[in-house]
C-alpha cells in the first residue's frame, strides 16, 4: 500500500482490494449494468475473463468481463477490441462499476 501513499485510490467495494488509481481515470460518463462506471487506463489486482463480441452503447465491441482477484467480484470490463475506428480509443481500456468500487485516500 506504499505506493498509494497520497494518491486517492479506488478499491473493491466486497474486500477492499485496490483496482484503480483515481490519477488513472480516463472519463467519469460511462454506464454499466448497475448504472455508473468510469472509465480507467488500468487496472490491477483484476483476472481478465474470456473475450467475447458484445452490443454496447456505442456499438459492437470485443469485451472481457474483470473481476476482483481477491474475491472474485465482477467489477466491470476491459475493451479489448472495437471494430468502429471512432472507437479505438477505447481498447486496452477499463469500464468499473462504480457501485463495486469505494474511493480511498
Amino acid at each position: 500500500m506504499a505506493e498509494f501513499v497520497g494518491r486517492p485510490f479506488f478499491s473493491c467495494r466486497s474486500c477492499r482490494s485496490p483496482v484503480a488509481i483515481a490519477d488513472d481515470i480516463l472519463s467519469k460518463k460511462f454506464r454499466a449494468k448497475s448504472g455508473p462506471a468510469y472509465m480507467f487506463t488500468n487496472a490491477m489486482n483484476v483476472v481478465v475473463g474470456r473475450t467475447q463480441d458484445r452490443q454496447l452503447m456505442t456499438g459492437v465491441f470485443a469485451v472481457a468481463d474483470i473481476y476482483c482477484s481477491n474475491c472474485h467480484e465482477e467489477m466491470g470490463w476491459k475493451y479489448v477490441r472495437a471494430y468502429d475506428p471512432k472507437q479505438k480509443y477505447k481498447q486496452g481500456r477499463f469500464i468499473i462499476e462504480l457501485s463495486k468500487i469505494v474511493k480511498e485516500y
